[in-house]
């Protein structure tokens, strides 16, 4: 702003004094003033020229400043809507696996309160498989007719109801029979009954299970969920024995 504001005095400058000489050449100008006009109006020329280059220049520093506007504003747009949508869900990175062995994640589930007296040791802390939440991309590579109105929350509720009640059953599993009360006992056992060959080293909960350790209604609708789950690859089944197991991947 500055360079245009100088070429602009400067040009007044020129104009003023150009408006002098013609003020006082009422009588007829000597050869000389004749000269001296003309060089006046070339520089003139120049500079309106270089004022005209100017004004350019500063009409392209601000397209260019309007279109970082336009792209900042773009920016701020989309941070606000991230902000506004953050899913209840965040899907967790996956570790290494080599072969069978499950990924692993700290068991610190919540279950039923099955387990030992006040003066017994606790066990060493376990691990169990945990299934990962269903990402936005994978919700909606779901067929619709699958779906139905089960919303992204309400898959994703489901995945965490898994997860807790294969929690609560390994950290039965994982103790030792001393440590448990009756109930829980019970439940051991009856967890052992339901293994097979090809559930070793697998991680898997049956309807009773989810009964069991959660809240959830397992009931068509929730069939209906195992599906999805099925399709988005974080489970699959095998039957056996009059008995479905749910298999975490």
């Amino acid at each position: 702003m500055s360079e245009l504001e100088d070429i602009s005095h400067h040009i007044h400058d020129r104009l003023s004094a150009l408006q002098r000489v013609l003020d006082l050449s009422a009588a007829e100008l000597p050869q000389n003033k004749i000269k001296k006009l003309g060089q006046e109006l070339f520089a003139l020329e120049r500079l309106l020229e270089e004022f005209e280059n100017c004004v350019g220049r500063q009409k392209e520093q601000l397209k260019h400043l309007k279109e970082l506007e336009e792209l900042f504003q773009k920016d701020e747009k989309d941070v606000h809507h991230m902000k506004d949508n953050i899913p209840a869900h965040m899907p967790r990175k996956k570790g290494s696996a080599n072969g069978n062995e499950p990924v692993m994640t700290q068991n610190d589930a919540a279950g039923h309160q099955l387990a030992q007296p006040e003066n017994v040791k606790k066990t060493s802390k376990s691990y169990v498989r945990e299934m990962e939440f269903i990402t936005t991309p994978e919700f909606e590579s779901i067929p619709q007719y699958m779906k139905g109105r089960v919303s992204y929350e309400q898959l994703n509720a489901a995945v965490q109801s898994i997860n807790t009640a294969a929690a609560a059953k390994y950290k039965i599993l994982h103790q030792s029979l001393k440590t448990l009360n009756n109930h829980a006992r019970k439940l051991h056992q009856r967890f052992k009954d339901q293994e097979t060959k090809d559930t070793k080293g697998q991680y898997f909960v049956v309807e009773d299970d989810i009964r069991e350790f959660t809240q959830t209604k397992v009931d068509k609708r929730f069939q209906g969920i195992l599906n999805m789950l099925r399709h988005c690859q974080r489970l699959r089944e095998l039957r056996g024995g009059g008995l479905t197991r749910y298999m975490l991947l």
